[in-house]
């Protein structure tokens, strides 16, 4: 493979890869290669339809879009336009429904009594009171302080210990902080101004986004096989994981990954929704998607359905990393990681798995936008 006739090689076929793509094709004119090992593009956000079904599944696990950033949001719908889905979750626990994230409808069922906000916030209030004001040093004690032992104990412990494999002691508290609690009956799970799911599939962004006779696409293959023909004053934006870059040089980086078992099921509706959540520690794993609900919109035929169960672990090297565990060890190994990108000239590290990182998808646009308007043109014009 000849590399000499592109300006830029990207690494990942992901929403930081396509975005620096399409901007340095668009905006720049340059020539553009961008190469993953996959044999599709879009990374986890790949969306296909089931050919037994006909129902678009998002092959990595679900994939909402929602985001508080107009920028963002207007970029992308420069490639799609989204639907209005509202994304809700709920949460079976002892063969009992519940909504999610918690709300006084959560509330008022758990305890089994109908509560004002007002005195919803003053039974928290009590059980959050043990940590004694203690500041929050794990997600354990950031999720007590927030919503009590007895909610934390039935909704968040045993869910995230299933989801991250680790103790909840041992992963940092800022984990929580993205689950919102809400005194009324509001079930919209983000509060983003702006959430819904592309019209077409999120396949069909990424080829709207990498449709330019400047931008090359090569799939099946693996940088580290090819990386020593790429000349070193060659731009480079790598989005694979950080520690695979240097070699595990300063030791592995702990990512969770998740094993995905769809079924096929003849009958028109399995659970009603598009997630339920699993919090029994007993259940082996922690949710089931049913993505005809992704699309009510979609005249979808009723004899069979589609459901797909998700089941958590540590990622092994020949695994797909999928999240950062982040634990306290994790980020002094990245911090070692870090100084070493320092020393890397003409490499630009990106994404979730290359900033070791918990992106969602307009995050990783926006820091994409980002980058690009400081370093990649930067690079162009000096």
């Amino acid at each position: 493979m000849c590399f000499d006739d592109y300006d830029v090689v990207i690494v990942g076929a992901g929403f930081f890869g396509a975005t620096i793509a399409e901007r340095v094709a668009n905006d720049l004119g340059k020539r553009v290669l961008v190469m993953d090992k996959r044999s599709h593009i879009g990374g986890n956000a790949y969306s296909e339809t089931c050919p037994e079904t006909g129902v678009e599944v998002h092959k990595y696990g679900a994939h909402l879009f929602h985001t508080p950033n107009s920028l963002v949001w207007d970029y992308l719908n420069k490639f799609t336009s989204f639907t209005d889905y509202k994304h809700r979750v709920f949460t079976s626990f002892k063969q009992q429904v519940y909504m999610m994230p918690i709300n006084l409808g959560t509330i008022c069922q758990f305890f089994n009594k109908q509560l004002s906000p007002d005195e919803a916030r003053a039974l928290i209030a009590e059980q959050a009171a043990e940590l004694g004001g203690k500041a929050p040093q794990n997600l354990e004690e950031k999720a007590i302080s927030l919503i009590g032992r007895p909610l934390y104990e039935t909704f968040i412990r045993g869910y995230t210990a299933k989801q991250w494999q680790t103790d909840p002691k041992e992963l940092p508290e800022s984990i929580i902080t993205r689950l919102p609690v809400r005194y009324n009956f509001d079930n919209r799970y983000f509060n983003d101004a702006y959430e819904g799911l592309p019209v077409d599939g999120y396949t069909a962004i990424f080829e709207r986004m990498l449709k330019n006779d400047l931008i090359d696409i090569k799939l099946g293959v693996d940088y580290f096989d090819v990386r020593s023909n790429i000349s070193k004053e060659k731009l480079v934006i790598y989005t694979g994981p950080i520690d695979r870059y240097f070699n595990y040089a300063a030791g592995e980086l702990k990512w969770r990954t998740i094993d995905f078992e769809p079924e096929v099921l003849n009958l028109g509706d399995y659970q009603g929704t598009s997630v339920m959540n699993y919090a029994d520690e007993d259940v082996p794993f922690t949710r089931i998607l049913e993505f005809r609900h992704f699309n009510p919109e979609r005249n979808y035929q009723t004899e069979k359905t589609i459901i797909v169960r998700e089941y958590s672990r540590f990622a092994e090297r020949k695994d797909e990393p999928y999240y950062p565990v982040n634990t306290n060890d994790d980020k002094r190994v990245y911090l070692d990681y870090k100084a070493m990108t320092d020393k890397e000239s003409n490499v630009i590290f990106g994404g979730r798995l290359g900033t070791y990182r918990y992106l969602d998808m307009h995050q990783a646009i926006g820091a994409a936008l980002k980058t690009y308007d400081v370093e990649v043109k930067k690079f162009f014009t000096t």
